[in-house]
């Protein structure tokens, strides 16, 4: 607070403590809405639990949505056992133990796992092999290498989108965590059979997207006056995502001439002073692009006025990185990190900002955005994120699937060895049970709790 800083727990912590505890806030919080409708509340905060129930008693009709076996946030806070103190808040319950959307195969594997894992469940009556054989399908062959994993899931994808006519959105493809190097591959066979992909990874950083870091240096590439030159490899990651047809090798073979590392400018050298040899090696097709992406960015800055720096990022994916020849063109992950970052630069201009644009110091909000999003400082809650298109195979760590509600058709279960299908994450400063409100504050964690 003293440096006028805020991050997510803080922010819970001043709620809790200064907004609930005064009563004209309070008040004017709690009847400012008279309906409400909680989905998934096994998967929130206590904080929030003990909001709901505050607003119970003044509300005109409320919904409250639970799943039995959720809890899958409990290692970023959730409370799952909150939830039957809301339910006992609720002077209606009722139970919905049929699934809509589960099939026969699917249902009968279910009950099978359960009468496993609990002893007092009642054993499944029995099933054809047939049944229970459409429910799981396991590779032919065994896969010594992870890239032979992902190619076949490839052609099974491509099987069944082709021969079958399971729609792209009918996919999902799920692992414990997914890499940068994972969703690259998936994409890449994905797109030899003209397959799109989506992703979600709601912890990502924002920073971390190949995509973010692209639309970042571009934005210090256009701004000269802010004196922040990108860094020689920034330039190259930013070629080889912007330009279609530039692979990393032509991408840092062309930024080390056009932008070389013993300059200390935001200057772009054009592809015509590429010698000719050098100009075949990274194709006359990507030169051009090239140019045009520099021309648009020379042409922006010959301007009176700079733009704020969302709209800027706006324009520029509209007016050049969207189209034909560049990066962004037909990629979806592309464009959902595009439109999260505009969102972003947005939300911080106007919440700092107290000069109009075009002004002398308007340009420090942009300046202070692009610094302080490369540190991973900033970013936004970005709800179309959870959106994903209907017509392109969805890649999500399960937990993130599980959360979202979403039914499909056909799942690809990937490296299903690992540990992290059922291990909890051990991070270094955070501990979910310990530091969990329900933990008795003399209790010392040990083995046996593990």
């Amino acid at each position: 607070l003293e440096r006028a800083i805020l991050d997510f727990s803080l922010q819970v912590t001043l709620f809790n403590e200064q907004v609930l505890t005064n009563e004209w806030s309070r008040t004017h919080l709690l009847r400012t809405h008279r309906h409400l409708v909680y989905d998934n509340a096994e998967e929130d905060t206590l904080s929030a639990h003990r909001l709901v129930e505050q607003w119970l008693p003044v509300l005109e009709s409320a919904l409250i949505i639970a799943d039995d076996d959720g809890g899958y946030r409990t290692f970023l806070g959730a409370d799952p056992q909150g939830v039957d103190t809301l339910a006992n808040a609720c002077p209606v319950q009722q139970r919905l133990d049929n699934s809509f959307v589960m099939s026969p195969a699917i249902e009968h594997l279910d009950h099978r796992i359960d009468w496993l894992l609990e002893v007092n469940r009642t054993a499944p009556a029995s099933a054809s092999v047939a049944e229970t054989g459409r429910a799981l399908v396991a590779p032919d062959e065994l896969f010594r290498f992870y890239p032979q994993m992902v190619e076949w899931a490839g052609r099974q994808i491509n099987h069944l989108v082709r021969e079958e006519g399971v729609a792209p959105g009918e996919i999902a493809i799920l692992a414990p965590f997914v890499s940068d190097a994972l969703r690259f591959s998936l994409q890449t066979t994905l797109e030899r059979y003209g397959i799109a992909l989506a992703t979600h990874r709601p912890s990502r950083p924002l920073e971390a997207e190949p995509a973010a870091r692209t639309l970042l240096t571009l934005a210090r590439l256009a701004h000269p006056l802010w004196g922040m030159a990108p860094a020689p490899a920034d330039v190259t990651l930013a070629l080889t995502v912007a330009v279609e047809r530039l692979d990393p090798v032509r991408a840092s073979l062309l930024s080390a001439i056009v932008y070389p590392p013993r300059r200390r400018t935001n200057e772009l050298g054009t592809f015509a002073a590429v010698n000719e040899e050098m100009r075949e090696r990274i194709s006359y097709a990507a030169g051009e692009a090239y140019d045009r992406l520099r021309e648009w960015l020379y042409t922006y800055r010959a301007e009176a006025l700079p733009l704020p720096l969302d709209q800027f990022f706006a324009r520029l994916f509209g007016e050049v990185l969207s189209q034909p020849g560049f990066g962004f063109h037909e990629d979806y992950d592309a464009a959902r990190v595009a439109s999260q970052l505009v969102e972003s630069a947005r939300k911080f201009r106007w919440a700092l900002e107290d000069e109009p644009a075009g002004s002398p110091d308007s340009g420090r909000v942009g300046r202070t955005y692009v610094h302080m999003a490369e540190s991973g400082a900033i970013g936004a809650l970005y709800l179309p994120g959870w959106q994903a298109p209907a017509d392109a195979v969805f890649l999500a760590p399960a937990y993130t699937f599980l959360l979202r509600n979403r039914a499909v058709d056909v799942q690809f279960w990937l490296d299903i060895g690992s540990t992290g299908w059922w291990e909890r994450l051990y991070q270094p400063l955070t501990h979910p049970y310990v530091l969990s409100a329900r933990w008795p504050l003399d209790t010392a964690w040990t083995d046996r709790d593990e």
